[in-house]
C-alpha cells in the first residue's frame, strides 16, 4: 500500500538511530504477526480468526496528521533549550580517532546546568543531543536538519537505555548543562554494530540533559507514540488494531 509522499514531507518526519532501530524491529513484528496468524488459522481448522490489522488510507492519514500536530507541538515546549543548544553547535567538528579510543571516556563542560546533578546509574532525564564520527560526519541527531537546523524533533529518555560511554559521560552533568562527550569504541558499540565506516568506532556527543517532568515528559512520550503508529502505517499496518487499543 503507498501512501502519499507530501503528506509524509508534510509530517517532517526524521529518522534517529533509536528510530531505525525501532522500524527494523517492525519487520520482525510483521513476521511474528504472519506466523501468528497462520497459527490461528490452523487451530481454528482452517478458519481465520485473526484480527484484521492492516490499516485503511483514512486511517493512515490520520496518523500523519496527528504526527504532525504533536510535532509542533514539542517543537514549540522545547524552543528555549533548542535556542539555547544551537549556540554550542560549534562545538561539532573533526577529532583525533586514536586518541579518542586511547583516552576512555572523556568531556568538557559547555553550559552547566541550574538543576539537580545526575549521579551515576541516573536514568531519569530527557536529552537532545548531536552524534558525529571523528571526521566530522553528524550520523544522528534531534535537530531537524543537520546542516541549517531550526529546530528539534525528538528527544531521548535516558530510561529506555544508552551506551555505556554515554551513561559515564553524563555522570556530573545537572540539568539544563550541555557537555561534549567523547567515547571510545569499547564503550560505545564495539564489534556489535559499524557505525562511522566500521566498527569499535570512537563517537562524539553534544549532550543537553533536561528534567523528565510534566507537563514536557507526556509530549515527549506522546511524539514518541504518535512517530511509532506512521512508521507501522508506512509498512501498511495499523498500530491500535494490532495493539487491541
Amino acid at each position: 500500500m503507498l501512501y502519499n509522499e507530501s503528506i509524509m514531507n508534510e509530517a517532517e518526519l526524521k529518522t534517529s538511530t533509536k528510530q531505525r532501530v525501532v522500524i527494523s524491529l517492525i519487520a520482525v513484528v510483521m513476521l511474528g504477526s504472519m506466523i501468528a496468524s497462520y497459527v490461528a488459522i490452523v487451530a481454528n481448522g482452517g478458519k481465520s480468526g485473526a484480527t484484521n490489522t492492516e490499516i485503511t488510507d483514512e486511517k493512515a492519514q490520520e496518523y500523519y496528521a496527528a504526527y504532525s500536530a504533536k510535532l509542533a507541538e514539542f517543537k514549540e515546549a522545547s524552543s528555549g533549550d533548542f535556542k539555547k543548544f544551537s549556540g554550542q553547535l560549534g562545538a561539532v567538528g573533526v577529532y583525533d580517532e586514536e586518541a579518542a579510543n586511547s583516552n576512555g571516556v572523556t568531556t568538557k563542560e559547555l553550559v552547566v546546568g541550574d538543576g539537580r546533578e545526575l549521579a551515576s546509574g541516573d536514568t531519569n532525564y530527557l536529552a537532545y543531543y548531536v552524534g558525529w564520527c571523528a571526521d566530522g560526519t553528524i550520523f544522528d541527531s534531534s535537530l531537524d536538519d543537520t546542516d541549517d537546523p531550526t529546530s528539534f524533533t525528538n528527544a531521548l529518555d535516558a530510561s529506555q537505555g544508552m551506551i555505556e560511554g554515554w551513561n559515564e559521560g553524563v555522570v556530573g552533568m545537572k540539568i539544563g548543562g550541555i557537555r561534549r562527550i567523547t567515547i571510545p569504541g569499547e564503550k560505545a558499540y564495539g564489534s556489535s554494530r559499524e557505525i562511522c565506516g566500521g566498527y569499535d568506532k570512537p563517537l562524539r556527543f553534544l549532550a543537553m540533559v533536561v528534567a523528565n517532568e510534566e507537563p514536557f515528559s507526556t509530549v515527549v512520550s506522546e511524539l514518541e507514540t504518535a512517530y511509532m503508529k506512521v512508521q507501522y502505517a508506512n509498512y501498511g499496518i495499523d498500530y491500535e488494531a494490532m495493539m487491541g487499543m
